[in-house]
């Protein structure tokens, strides 16, 4: 006859053990001969589903928080959209972010403020309205 377990859990010393998830401990100690209750079985079904669902809301949250965060901010632009060849930043200014009530364009301005020079240094072209940067290929 094999000893008898003398710790608190065998589920768990087992899954530990033999580094296994606890429902495969438990397939494995039932076709050892173990029994276990119904309940108890569906109760490690419910937590490790709730595990995975706590787990995926915790991995949403954390690219929820690095889209907010991925973007570079200094005294000048509010948002940098990149670097020309010569190192120096481009983007929106704090006083573009700033719209004016009147008109409602975040963008007013942006034509003024990019030279032709400017926009083909850095591959890109402003639309007509000014609001959207495009890049050439």
């Amino acid at each position: 006859m094999a000893p008898a377990y003398i710790r608190k859990n065998i589920v768990r010393g087992y899954a530990r053990h033999f580094a296994v998830d606890l429902l495969c401990a438990v397939k494995e100690l039932e076709m050892l001969g173990n029994q276990f209750k119904p309940e108890y079985v569906e109760q490690l079904k419910r937590t490790i589903a709730g595990q995975i669902e706590k787990k995926q809301e915790r991995k949403s949250l954390k690219v929820k928080q690095e889209l907010f965060t991925s973007f570079e901010s200094d005294d000048q632009f509010s948002y940098i959209a990149g670097y020309t060849s010569g190192g120096a930043p481009y983007g929106l200014t704090w006083e573009e972010m700033d719209p004016d009530e009147n008109s409602g364009d975040l963008y007013k301005g942006r034509r003024e403020n990019m030279d032709k020079d400017e926009t083909e240094e850095v591959n890109i072209d402003l639309d007509e309205s000014g609001l959207f940067l495009m890049i050439k290929e």
